[in-house]
Protein backbone atom coordinates (compact mmCIF):
# COMPACT_ATOMS: atom_id res chain seq x y z
CA UNK A 1 0.00 0.00 0.00
CA UNK A 2 1.53 3.38 -0.98
CA UNK A 3 1.90 5.94 1.82
CA UNK A 4 1.16 9.65 1.97
CA UNK A 5 1.64 12.72 4.15
CA UNK A 6 -0.97 15.47 3.89
CA UNK A 7 -0.52 19.12 4.86
CA UNK A 8 -3.20 21.82 5.06
CA UNK A 9 -5.58 18.85 5.01
CA UNK A 10 -8.82 20.56 6.03
CA UNK A 11 -11.66 18.16 6.75
CA UNK A 12 -10.21 15.54 4.40
CA UNK A 13 -11.39 16.12 0.83
CA UNK A 14 -8.00 15.46 -0.76
CA UNK A 15 -7.27 12.66 1.69
CA UNK A 16 -10.61 10.94 1.12
CA UNK A 17 -9.57 10.91 -2.55
CA UNK A 18 -6.23 9.40 -1.51
CA UNK A 19 -7.99 6.84 0.66
CA UNK A 20 -10.18 5.84 -2.29
CA UNK A 21 -6.98 5.45 -4.35
CA UNK A 22 -5.59 2.89 -1.89
CA UNK A 23 -3.21 5.11 0.13
CA UNK A 24 -2.24 4.72 3.76
CA UNK A 25 -2.23 8.34 4.99
CA UNK A 26 0.39 8.44 7.72
CA UNK A 27 -0.07 12.02 8.85
CA UNK A 28 -2.41 14.95 8.22
CA UNK A 29 -2.36 18.52 9.50
CA UNK A 30 -4.56 21.57 9.88
CA UNK A 31 -5.18 24.40 12.35
CA UNK A 32 -8.99 24.17 12.52
CA UNK A 33 -10.27 21.99 15.39
CA UNK A 34 -13.50 21.17 13.54
CA UNK A 35 -11.52 20.11 10.45
CA UNK A 36 -9.73 17.58 12.65
CA UNK A 37 -13.00 16.41 14.18
CA UNK A 38 -14.56 15.74 10.76
CA UNK A 39 -11.37 14.14 9.49
CA UNK A 40 -11.04 11.73 12.44
CA UNK A 41 -14.69 10.67 12.18
CA UNK A 42 -14.11 9.60 8.58
CA UNK A 43 -10.41 8.66 8.45
CA UNK A 44 -9.72 7.54 12.03
CA UNK A 45 -6.42 5.76 11.40
CA UNK A 46 -4.46 8.85 10.30
CA UNK A 47 -2.25 10.70 12.78
CA UNK A 48 -3.79 14.19 12.60
CA UNK A 49 -1.66 17.02 13.98
CA UNK A 50 -3.74 20.04 15.00
CA UNK A 51 -1.19 22.84 14.81
CA UNK A 52 0.54 25.39 12.63
CA UNK A 53 2.53 23.46 10.03
CA UNK A 54 5.58 25.55 10.95
CA UNK A 55 5.56 23.84 14.35
CA UNK A 56 6.00 20.38 12.81
CA UNK A 57 9.71 19.64 12.92
CA UNK A 58 9.68 16.05 11.69
CA UNK A 59 7.59 14.30 9.04
CA UNK A 60 7.12 10.57 8.37
CA UNK A 61 8.80 9.17 5.28
CA UNK A 62 6.19 8.61 2.58
CA UNK A 63 5.76 7.93 -1.13
CA UNK A 64 3.57 10.98 -1.73
CA UNK A 65 3.24 14.46 -0.21
CA UNK A 66 0.02 16.40 -0.81
CA UNK A 67 -0.97 19.90 0.20
CA UNK A 68 -3.79 22.37 -0.31
CA UNK A 69 -2.43 25.48 1.36
CA UNK A 70 -4.93 28.28 2.03
CA UNK A 71 -6.10 30.27 -0.96
CA UNK A 72 -7.72 33.41 0.50
CA UNK A 73 -5.06 35.64 -1.03
CA UNK A 74 -5.64 34.26 -4.55
CA UNK A 75 -9.37 33.57 -4.50
CA UNK A 76 -11.90 35.46 -6.59
CA UNK A 77 -14.08 35.37 -3.48
CA UNK A 78 -11.30 36.66 -1.22
CA UNK A 79 -9.41 39.89 -0.83
CA UNK A 80 -7.06 39.13 -3.75
CA UNK A 81 -4.02 40.75 -2.15
CA UNK A 82 -0.73 39.33 -3.50
CA UNK A 83 1.19 40.60 -0.47
CA UNK A 84 -0.72 38.68 2.22
CA UNK A 85 1.46 36.39 4.36
CA UNK A 86 -1.00 33.55 3.79
CA UNK A 87 0.10 33.49 0.14
CA UNK A 88 3.54 32.24 1.18
CA UNK A 89 2.60 29.07 3.05
CA UNK A 90 3.88 27.14 0.04
CA UNK A 91 7.33 27.62 1.60
CA UNK A 92 6.30 25.33 4.46
CA UNK A 93 5.20 22.77 1.90
CA UNK A 94 8.60 23.15 0.22
CA UNK A 95 10.31 22.57 3.58
CA UNK A 96 8.40 19.32 4.07
CA UNK A 97 9.16 18.28 0.49
CA UNK A 98 12.91 18.64 1.08
CA UNK A 99 12.72 16.67 4.32
CA UNK A 100 10.52 13.80 3.12
CA UNK A 101 11.83 13.52 -0.46
CA UNK A 102 8.76 11.56 -1.61
CA UNK A 103 8.53 10.01 -5.04
CA UNK A 104 5.90 12.61 -5.98
CA UNK A 105 3.81 15.49 -4.68
CA UNK A 106 0.44 17.03 -5.54
CA UNK A 107 -0.70 20.57 -4.72
CA UNK A 108 -4.21 21.97 -5.24
CA UNK A 109 -5.22 25.62 -5.19
CA UNK A 110 -7.60 28.11 -6.78
CA UNK A 111 -7.20 28.86 -10.48
CA UNK A 112 -6.75 32.57 -9.71
CA UNK A 113 -3.18 31.79 -8.73
CA UNK A 114 -2.15 31.97 -12.39
CA UNK A 115 -3.63 35.43 -13.03
CA UNK A 116 -2.00 38.86 -13.19
CA UNK A 117 -0.63 39.94 -9.84
CA UNK A 118 -0.33 36.35 -8.59
CA UNK A 119 1.59 34.83 -11.49
CA UNK A 120 4.94 35.48 -9.81
CA UNK A 121 3.76 33.48 -6.78
CA UNK A 122 2.93 30.50 -8.98
CA UNK A 123 6.30 30.78 -10.70
CA UNK A 124 8.05 31.03 -7.33
CA UNK A 125 6.41 27.78 -6.21
CA UNK A 126 7.41 25.95 -9.36
CA UNK A 127 11.01 27.17 -9.00
CA UNK A 128 11.07 26.13 -5.33
CA UNK A 129 9.80 22.65 -6.15
CA UNK A 130 12.24 22.22 -9.04
CA UNK A 131 15.15 23.29 -6.84
CA UNK A 132 14.01 20.63 -4.35
CA UNK A 133 14.65 18.05 -7.07
CA UNK A 134 11.32 17.57 -8.85
CA UNK A 135 10.02 17.64 -12.41
CA UNK A 136 6.98 19.89 -12.13
CA UNK A 137 3.84 20.28 -14.24
CA UNK A 138 0.67 22.25 -13.60
CA UNK A 139 -2.76 22.47 -15.17
CA UNK A 140 -6.19 23.93 -14.48
CA UNK A 141 -8.82 21.22 -14.16
CA UNK A 142 -12.59 21.47 -13.86
CA UNK A 143 -13.97 19.14 -11.19
CA UNK A 144 -17.10 18.58 -13.32
CA UNK A 145 -14.90 16.74 -15.85
CA UNK A 146 -14.05 14.15 -13.19
CA UNK A 147 -17.40 13.18 -11.73
CA UNK A 148 -18.20 16.14 -9.46
CA UNK A 149 -21.63 17.76 -9.89
CA UNK A 150 -20.15 21.23 -9.66
CA UNK A 151 -18.34 23.70 -11.91
CA UNK A 152 -15.09 24.14 -9.99
CA UNK A 153 -11.85 25.07 -11.72
CA UNK A 154 -8.69 24.51 -9.72
CA UNK A 155 -4.97 24.55 -10.37
CA UNK A 156 -3.16 21.27 -9.76
CA UNK A 157 0.63 21.17 -9.47
CA UNK A 158 2.25 17.74 -9.71
CA UNK A 159 5.91 16.88 -9.27
CA UNK A 160 7.85 13.65 -9.73
CA UNK A 161 11.31 13.27 -8.21
CA UNK A 162 13.99 13.95 -10.81
CA UNK A 163 15.71 10.57 -10.39
CA UNK A 164 12.51 8.77 -11.48
CA UNK A 165 12.12 8.44 -15.26
CA UNK A 166 8.32 8.58 -15.35
CA UNK A 167 6.72 11.69 -16.86
CA UNK A 168 3.41 12.75 -15.35
CA UNK A 169 0.36 13.24 -17.56
CA UNK A 170 -2.76 14.92 -16.23
CA UNK A 171 -5.89 12.74 -16.49
CA UNK A 172 -8.14 13.11 -19.50
CA UNK A 173 -11.69 14.25 -18.66
CA UNK A 174 -13.99 11.39 -17.69
CA UNK A 175 -17.19 13.33 -18.39
CA UNK A 176 -18.11 15.68 -21.22
CA UNK A 177 -20.31 18.72 -20.73
CA UNK A 178 -23.36 17.01 -22.18
CA UNK A 179 -23.21 14.21 -19.58
CA UNK A 180 -21.91 16.00 -16.49
CA UNK A 181 -23.35 14.85 -13.20
CA UNK A 182 -26.10 17.27 -12.20
CA UNK A 183 -27.71 18.59 -9.06
CA UNK A 184 -30.66 16.31 -9.79
CA UNK A 185 -28.32 13.30 -9.69
CA UNK A 186 -26.92 14.22 -6.29
CA UNK A 187 -29.49 16.09 -4.19
CA UNK A 188 -32.98 15.65 -5.62
CA UNK A 189 -33.88 13.00 -3.03
CA UNK A 190 -33.13 15.28 -0.07
CA UNK A 191 -35.79 17.34 1.76
CA UNK A 192 -36.38 20.69 0.05
CA UNK A 193 -36.49 22.63 3.33
CA UNK A 194 -34.11 20.91 5.76
CA UNK A 195 -34.54 22.70 9.09
CA UNK A 196 -31.32 24.16 10.47
CA UNK A 197 -29.15 23.02 7.57
CA UNK A 198 -29.07 26.11 5.35
CA UNK A 199 -28.24 29.79 5.72
CA UNK A 200 -31.38 31.88 6.26
CA UNK A 201 -29.76 35.33 6.12
CA UNK A 202 -31.15 37.87 3.66
CA UNK A 203 -29.96 37.97 0.06
CA UNK A 204 -27.91 41.17 0.33
CA UNK A 205 -26.91 43.41 -2.59
CA UNK A 206 -23.58 41.66 -3.12
CA UNK A 207 -25.28 38.26 -3.31
CA UNK A 208 -27.61 39.63 -5.98
CA UNK A 209 -24.76 41.17 -7.98
CA UNK A 210 -24.48 37.96 -10.02
CA UNK A 211 -26.48 34.90 -11.03
CA UNK A 212 -26.24 32.41 -8.15
CA UNK A 213 -28.56 29.73 -9.57
CA UNK A 214 -28.18 26.63 -11.71
CA UNK A 215 -31.03 24.37 -12.79
CA UNK A 216 -31.66 20.82 -11.62
CA UNK A 217 -30.14 19.46 -14.83
CA UNK A 218 -26.85 21.35 -14.53
CA UNK A 219 -23.88 20.99 -12.19
CA UNK A 220 -23.91 23.46 -9.31
CA UNK A 221 -22.01 26.70 -9.35
CA UNK A 222 -18.79 26.64 -7.31
CA UNK A 223 -19.34 25.69 -3.68
CA UNK A 224 -17.77 28.38 -1.49
CA UNK A 225 -16.77 28.54 2.17
CA UNK A 226 -18.83 31.61 3.12
CA UNK A 227 -22.38 30.48 3.79
CA UNK A 228 -23.87 33.85 2.79
CA UNK A 229 -22.40 33.39 -0.70
CA UNK A 230 -23.48 29.76 -1.15
CA UNK A 231 -25.24 29.11 -4.52
CA UNK A 232 -29.01 28.91 -4.69
CA UNK A 233 -30.89 25.65 -4.45
CA UNK A 234 -32.24 24.74 -7.93
CA UNK A 235 -35.85 24.90 -6.70
CA UNK A 236 -35.39 28.66 -6.19
CA UNK A 237 -36.87 31.07 -8.77
CA UNK A 238 -34.72 32.13 -11.70
CA UNK A 239 -32.67 35.31 -11.51
CA UNK A 240 -32.64 37.89 -14.30
CA UNK A 241 -30.19 40.72 -14.85
CA UNK A 242 -31.74 44.17 -14.35
CA UNK A 243 -28.63 46.35 -14.36
CA UNK A 244 -24.85 46.38 -14.01
CA UNK A 245 -24.04 43.86 -11.28
CA UNK A 246 -27.69 43.67 -10.32
CA UNK A 247 -30.00 40.64 -10.52
CA UNK A 248 -33.46 39.94 -9.16
CA UNK A 249 -35.77 36.96 -8.75
CA UNK A 250 -38.41 36.45 -11.44
CA UNK A 251 -41.09 35.55 -8.89
CA UNK A 252 -41.91 35.72 -5.19
CA UNK A 253 -41.68 31.94 -4.82
CA UNK A 254 -39.50 30.80 -1.89
CA UNK A 255 -35.75 30.84 -2.48
CA UNK A 256 -32.90 29.47 -0.41
CA UNK A 257 -29.22 28.68 -0.55
CA UNK A 258 -27.88 25.13 -0.76
CA UNK A 259 -27.69 23.41 2.62
CA UNK A 260 -24.36 22.29 4.05
CA UNK A 261 -25.34 18.65 3.41
CA UNK A 262 -26.20 19.40 -0.24
CA UNK A 263 -22.93 21.32 -0.59
CA UNK A 264 -20.99 18.33 0.72
CA UNK A 265 -22.64 15.98 -1.77
CA UNK A 266 -21.98 18.42 -4.61
CA UNK A 267 -18.33 18.56 -3.52
CA UNK A 268 -18.10 14.80 -4.02
CA UNK A 269 -18.29 13.65 -0.40
CA UNK A 270 -20.41 10.54 -0.27
CA UNK A 271 -23.64 10.29 1.70
CA UNK A 272 -21.81 8.28 4.39
CA UNK A 273 -19.30 11.07 5.11
CA UNK A 274 -19.99 12.43 8.60
CA UNK A 275 -20.05 16.09 9.68
CA UNK A 276 -20.55 16.05 13.47
CA UNK A 277 -23.16 18.43 14.92
CA UNK A 278 -20.77 20.07 17.35
CA UNK A 279 -20.24 23.47 15.72
CA UNK A 280 -22.08 26.34 14.11
CA UNK A 281 -23.57 26.12 10.65
CA UNK A 282 -20.98 28.70 9.57
CA UNK A 283 -18.12 26.33 10.40
CA UNK A 284 -19.73 23.39 8.60
CA UNK A 285 -20.03 25.45 5.44
CA UNK A 286 -16.45 26.66 5.88
CA UNK A 287 -14.75 23.26 5.99
CA UNK A 288 -16.92 21.93 3.14
CA UNK A 289 -16.31 24.94 0.88
CA UNK A 290 -12.56 24.85 1.52
CA UNK A 291 -12.28 21.16 0.71
CA UNK A 292 -10.88 19.52 -2.40
CA UNK A 293 -13.50 17.41 -4.23
CA UNK A 294 -12.40 13.82 -3.52
CA UNK A 295 -13.17 12.51 -7.05
CA UNK A 296 -10.98 15.20 -8.62
CA UNK A 297 -8.04 14.39 -6.35
CA UNK A 298 -8.55 10.68 -6.90
CA UNK A 299 -8.29 11.18 -10.68
CA UNK A 300 -5.09 13.24 -10.41
CA UNK A 301 -3.40 10.79 -8.05
CA UNK A 302 -4.48 7.76 -10.07
CA UNK A 303 -2.22 8.92 -12.90
CA UNK A 304 0.76 8.40 -10.57
CA UNK A 305 0.00 4.71 -10.08
CA UNK A 306 3.11 3.56 -11.99
CA UNK A 307 5.29 4.94 -9.17
CA UNK A 308 4.09 2.62 -6.43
Amino acid sequence: MPTAVSLFSGCGGSDFGLHNSGFDILMANDILPYAKEVYKFNLPNTDFKLCNVADIKKFPQADLLVGCYPCQGFSQGGVRDPNRKINYLYREFGRALKMIKPKAFVVENVSGMQRGDFEHLLNNQIILFRLAGYKVKWSILNAADYGVAQERKRILIVGIRSDIETEYQFPEPIYKKENYLTQRDLISDLPFWPDGEFCTQDFHWYYLSRDRRRTWDEPAKTIVSNMRHMPLHPSSPKLIKVGPDKWKFTSDMPARRLSYREAALLQGFGSNFIFPDTVSLTMKYKVIGNAVPPPLFHSVVSNLKDLW
